[in-house]
């Protein structure tokens, strides 16, 4: 019997350190980078840093609920980037940056919804949740040369310096939701720590 799978779509800055972070998770399946939320179909990455169809960098994220739960999902989403800060992931900025969960039912909707109220109530960030929670309409995969960037360019010093720290949080944070090969099966594992 094939396991069930969900998908779920976050923005939480350049879609690069999202991919890199989720594809080492146990229980996804595939992560794919693309665009959600603006209003152009099947935009370009050059349309889409120009800031004017309204898209997001995000990334799907296919997963196993029985192995890893939406929540779980969330909660890298929320330890992995900051979103208390508007159009904006660390040297990233524009829109298209935004911190954004694009659900896929009511369900995800309030999952998201409950998780936020929780961060909020326990002051986990020093600022305000700006997340925006929004139904995903359409979604369009990035091209090519975006997919699996971080593997395929470690040693490029966008990935050393801003996503290689991601990855070594992931591994400290959430060592018991890791792929048991995921440095075995990565080109970049052992360049991982930058």
């Amino acid at each position: 019997m094939e396991p069930r799978t969900e998908i779920a779509t976050l923005g939480g800055g350049c879609f690069w350190c999202l991919e890199a972070v989720y594809e080492r998770l146990d229980g996804v399946s595939r992560v794919l980078s693309g665009y959600a939320g603006g209003s152009v179909p099947d935009p370009t990455y050059e349309q889409v840093c120009s800031e004017m169809t309204g898209h997001a960098e995000v990334v799907q994220v296919e997963f196993d609920p029985a192995v890893t739960s939406y929540r779980e999902i969330l909660e890298v989403f929320f330890t992995l980037h900051d979103p208390t800060t508007p159009d904006r992931q660390g040297p990233d900025v524009g829109t298209q940056y935004r911190s954004a969960i694009f659900y896929g039912s009511d369900q995800q909707r309030e999952e998201a919804e409950r998780l936020i109220a929780e961060l909020e109530r326990e002051s986990v960030f020093p600022d305000p949740i700006v997340t925006e929670l929004e139904s995903l309409t359409e979604f369009y995969p990035a091209e090519a040369y975006h997919q699996e960037y971080y593997g395929r360019n470690p040693s490029q010093p966008y990935c050393r310096f801003v996503i290689a720290p991601k990855v070594a949080v992931l591994r400290q944070k959430f060592a018991g939701k890791l792929k048991a090969a995921t440095d075995a099966a990565k080109p970049n594992g052992p360049s991982d720590a930058g």
